[in-house]
């Protein structure tokens, strides 16, 4: 049988047949462009730092205060009501966390696939907020807000937050929150 009748044969079967020769071109594209790409200013293969802004300090609660699982809502970076945020302390370490146990931690509450407010939605025993009413988008607040499930691809933005002896400021925003160009509205 001839080499193009085994192929049409293979082919008619549903097969995937590829020569030594396009098996070669593609590897050999495929490692060319991924050196290339190495060369180019920027992608290093450095980690590119997360964006934070820096706001005035606000006082958001006192450390003695905070009960296991129970959040404290507060408006941060703006004072109105369109930035909600929960201050929380939760059972286990949280990324960013503060305290002795590291596990005191801020979020905003907004959802940032589509806007869907999560204030009430916070799970203590999984250390998640979410799902949100929207799309069902769940965060992990232990692993910097990170998305664990739904449509949401970008994390929650998580509130700076410094201790100083029982006071509990905010001091900084790290991410955007949904909808906005800056976090501070003008």
């Amino acid at each position: 049988m001839s080499n193009q009748k085994a192929k049409d044969k293979y082919n008619r079967k549903g097969g995937c047949l590829m020569t030594r020769r396009a098996f070669l071109f593609n590897s050999t594209a495929t490692v060319a462009g991924t050196v290339l790409l190495t060369s180019i200013p920027g992608f290093e293969g450095q980690a590119i730092a997360a964006t934070v802004t820096r706001y005035p300090r606000q006082l958001i609660g006192k450390l003695s205060q905070l009960e296991t699982g129970v959040p404290v809502s507060f408006n941060y970076p703006d004072t109105g009501g369109n930035s909600g945020s929960l201050l929380v302390k939760l059972v286990e370490k949280g990324g960013g966390g503060i305290g002795p146990s590291e596990d005191v931690v801020a979020f905003n509450t907004i959802c940032t696939h589509m806007g869907g407010d999560m204030q009430k939605s916070f799970k203590a025993e999984h250390s998640v907020l979410g799902q949100c009413p929207l799309h069902q988008s769940t965060f992990d607040l232990t692993r910097h807000g990170m998305i664990i499930s739904g449509h949401a691809t970008e994390s929650l933005p998580q509130v700076l937050l410094e201790l100083d002896g029982d006071d509990i400021y905010a001091v900084g925003m790290m991410g955007l929150i949904y909808g906005r160009h800056e976090n501070l509205k003008t």
